[in-house]
């Protein structure tokens, strides 16, 4: 079992670890960068929500048991307090190898909590996306009523 990562200054640290971790398939390193609450949650493209370290860390060992992920984060978007900061993230994810190898792409929200222990995620929440949303779209303010 490899030792916890020392304590991050920022939840970008962090979040460079988490995709270092899923290209290299660490699970003890990508296990010690999520908070120890009970609450923590994880959803998977297509797959049911997650929650706690048990749960997150069986799906992390079953994709990893058929190899790493070649999982890159693109497009973050950060909104940050001082201490929680939620990333939207475009993934673009290698699929397949050899002589066609493809890309598909995943809308990722990732949040993080500052702890004693410096930035740990406390949401991995997935969805498949598309190559349209590799353009980023902004538009001026709105109201919310």
């Amino acid at each position: 079992m490899s030792s916890a990562p020392p304590p991050f200054a920022s939840p970008d640290e962090t979040e460079a670890l988490f995709y270092e971790c899923l290209q290299r398939g660490d699970i003890e390193t990508l296990m010690s960068l999520w908070s120890d609450d009970d609450e923590i949650v994880c959803v998977h493209p297509g797959g049911r929500r997650l929650v706690g370290l048990a749960q997150i860390r069986t799906a992390f060992e079953l994709m990893f048991a058929n190899g790493c992920l070649n999982i890159r984060p693109d497009h973050v978007r950060r909104v940050q307090t001082l201490t929680t900061a939620v990333h939207s993230v475009l993934e673009t994810v290698g699929l397949g190898s050899g002589d066609k190898p493809r890309v598909g792409y995943v809308l990722a929200t990732n949040v993080y909590v500052k702890t004693p222990q410096g930035w740990r995620m406390v949401c991995h929440h997935a969805t498949p996306g598309t190559m349209g949303e590799t353009q980023d779209t902004a538009q001026g303010p709105t109201t919310l009523h």
